[in-house]
């Protein structure tokens, strides 16, 4: 191919060349006498163009046809080559497929060994984990019967508990056992929030009547009496069914009655505080008189009684405490001055001889700088003779007071 399109390069160039070569003929033969020659050179030309085309001719087919043979051989080189890979790629396929079957065949035989020591490991596992799960739950089938045993033992002692609280039913029953009951809480409670010296139980006043409880408290309150009430029928009447129901009027009638009874027998002028105390022993019969009968309330409140439940009592106590605290403590209010006075003599004494104490550590902290000054004046002076600087005709005390720092260094 190569060869071809030089061939073609070379007959244009030649054919340039030749047109070149007629035109300046052309141009050069202008007399009429050399048409003659010009005929006979354009003839040979002509003539040798021919030849030309003949010989490029030859040249070209010559060359098509080694170029067709080279190209023959390469094609069937090609084929050969393609053949034999397509063989290799055969014999490689076949190789690395039993390979592959081999290895395939190993793995799954390692998997199935793997798969069955992890069912054995779990079947063991399952297996302990029942045994566990059996014990556990024997475990629980003992508790439970355990626990029905202990709730079978409970309700007898709730069947004996429902037998006590007949007793007590019973027991309240009586109007002297609920009296009681009330003065026995009314004490427990008193003594569990008061001094010995701020209550009486059982006091008797001037006018010969007796009170469960009187409260001591400082002046102006002084005497203040506590009375248990306990009107506990006529409250379970209002909650009866039938004939046998009492109406709220009752109720409060009786409430107001034990009102009128204790503002009239234990709140006595100059001997007593200007009011008194009624204690329910039942937060019950306290909320409900509270809830649905102010107008006891108010009632009571009119004659300086005040209604009050263990609950309200223990904050009564409390106020009452309080207020005994108050009163020791403004007693104690001279002896508290009297210790100040002396506390702060003390302390002006402590404060003379702390002043004392820092002086004296001030001059010792300035004799400590003085020897510490001379120190470094004789290690200076050591230091000298070892380099044997010493200056018989010039030798300066060894102490001085009072040195600058530049003399020091």
């Amino acid at each position: 191919m190569r060869m071809t399109e030089w061939l073609v390069a070379a007959l244009g160039v030649l054919n340039l060349l030749l047109l070149l070569w007629l035109v300046l003929q052309l141009r050069s033969m202008i007399s009429s006498q050399m048409e003659d020659k010009h005929r006979a050179m354009l003839l040979d030309l002509h003539d040798g163009l021919n030849k030309l085309g003949d010989r490029l001719h030859t040249v070209l087919a010559e060359s098509s046809e080694r170029l067709k043979q080279g190209v023959a051989s390469e094609l069937n080189q090609t084929r050969e080559a393609m053949h034999g890979l397509k063989l290799a790629q055969t014999e490689n396929l076949t190789q690395n497929r039993e390979a592959l079957l081999e290895k395939l065949n190993s793995t799954f035989e390692t998997l199935n060994k793997t798969v069955e020591s992890r069912l054995d490991l779990i079947s063991g596992k399952v297996t302990e984990r029942l045994d566990e799960g059996f014990k556990k739950t024997n475990e629980t089938f003992a508790n439970v019967m355990a626990r029905l045993a202990t709730i079978d033992e409970a309700q007898k002692k709730i069947d004996g508990l429902t037998t006590n609280m007949v007793s007590l039913q019973e027991l309240l029953g009586d109007k002297r056992s609920r009296g009681a009951f009330g003065e026995v809480q009314l004490e427990g409670l008193v003594r569990n929030l008061l001094p010995e010296s701020a209550f009486e139980f059982q006091y008797t006043f001037s006018n010969k009547t007796r009170v469960d409880c009187v409260l001591k408290l400082p002046e102006p309150t002084g005497l203040v009496a506590v009375d248990s009430k306990f009107p506990l029928e006529n409250y379970e009447g209002m909650f009866f069914e039938g004939a046998e129901r009492v109406s709220s009027t009752v109720f409060k009638t009786g409430v107001k009655r034990h009102v009128d009874d204790i503002a009239s027998k234990y709140i006595i002028p100059n001997e007593t505080s200007d009011g008194a105390v009624m204690f329910i022993p039942a937060e019950a019969v306290f909320a409900e008189i509270h809830a649905h009968h102010r107008d006891v309330v108010d009632y009571a409140q009119a004659k300086r009684v005040w209604i009050v439940s263990p609950t309200t009592l223990m904050a009564v106590l409390n106020t009452a405490r309080a207020v005994l605290k108050d009163t020791e403590t403004r007693k104690q209010v001279h002896i508290i001055q009297d210790e100040l006075g002396k506390l702060g003599k003390d302390f002006a004494l402590f404060d003379g001889r702390m002043k004392k104490l820092a002086d004296h550590i001030r001059l010792a902290h300035e004799d400590a700088e003085k020897v510490q000054i001379t120190s470094h004046k004789i290690t200076r002076r050591f230091a000298q003779i070892e380099r044997v600087e010493l200056d018989a005709t010039r030798q300066p005390p060894l102490l001085e007071e009072g040195p600058d720092e530049a003399e020091i260094e």
